[in-house]
């Protein structure tokens, strides 16, 4: 498990979050999704020689980015994180152009798929299916498509392979799960070890990782929910990241031990000092800039490129 040099960007980068999540972000207005009600971005501009199709489905949409030319065989299906209650972002955007880019040309296929409190689990899992399932019939065979995700999309993308699995299906090429939220149970020793230290979630009870809305009166255990508590037996490759200062360490940690003693590939990067998706900072910290690095390497290894 390398560890990674905690860079003095970095480190800024990290502090000037936990000021303005302690501020604004972290508390009852994210519990009750006030901030994600309001939230407005501008119209995002798509790189020049790529374009971007809405497709609508019967629950949900889904954009799928693509180059113009010179188009992969491949597909990332991404689903992007939020905790269950945040919706499809300008961020999501710019990570499928940087993914395609690692990848010289994959096309990503993001769903917007349905949140909590308004669609609880099973929906976003549900979602996640069809737009697997979409991809198989525009005639992407499985062992083309690799998914990733970030947060509660890094544990969905889990909770979708093992669907998959247990439907005695063919299982995608690889996972890239950056800071995965694959236990809402919140069992594990870092979310009291890092309680203090987390910019994101850290000190306060009342955050989103508490927050019961995707979860309501189920089962947490439910794999499909928590993916921790499943079977990683057969699954392919996988490329785990997470910052050292996460609550979240556990989740990454523990999936990786269980899955490798199931005889799955894993990669397990604990990057030093960082925080929940230090990978949305792109290029502009080391740590971010590295890790976006070893996702194109790995992307290559499972012969993505």
């Amino acid at each position: 498990m390398p560890q990674f040099m905690n860079t003095t960007k970095g480190r800024v980068l990290r502090d000037i979050i936990a000021h303005v999540h302690a501020d604004a972000l972290i508390g009852q207005k994210l519990k009750n999704g006030e901030i994600r009600k309001k939230l407005t971005e501008p119209q995002w501009k798509v790189p020049e020689g790529y374009q971007l199709d809405v497709i609508t489905m019967e629950h949900f949409s889904m954009e799928l980015f693509r180059p113009v030319n010179k188009q992969s065989e491949k597909v990332i299906l991404q689903l992007h994180g939020g905790g269950y209650v945040g919706k499809m972002r300008n961020i999501y955007r710019s990570f499928a152009g940087l993914y395609s880019e690692l990848g010289h040309g994959l096309s990503v296929l993001t769903p917007d798929y349905r949140v909590a409190p308004e669609n609880p689990f099973p929906a976003a899992f549900e979602d996640a299916i069809t737009s697997f399932d979409w991809l198989i019939e525009q005639g992407w065979k499985e062992e083309d498509i690799i998914l990733a995700g970030d947060s509660a999309g890094g544990g969905l993308v889990m909770a979708l392979c093992m669907y998959l699995k247990d439907e005695k299906r063919k299982l995608p090429s690889g996972i890239i799960a950056m800071s995965p939220w694959t236990d809402l149970t919140q069992s594990g020793d870092s979310y009291v070890l890092n309680y203090r230290k987390d910019p994101v979630f850290g000190n306060t009870m009342d955050s989103l990782i508490f927050n019961k809305d995707y979860v309501q009166d189920q089962d947490a255990t439910n794999p499909y929910i928590s993916p921790l508590y499943g079977n990683f037996e057969g699954f392919p490759p996988m490329l785990i990241q997470v910052g050292s200062y996460e609550m979240l360490l556990s989740d990454s940690k523990l999936v990786a031990v269980k899955a490798k003693r199931s005889g799955v590939k894993v990669r397990l990067s604990i990057y030093e000092g960082m925080f929940h998706v230090f990978q949305m900072a792109m290029l502009m910290i080391p740590e971010s800039k590295r890790a976006w690095k070893e996702a194109g390497r790995f992307l290559e290894i499972i012969g993505a490129k």
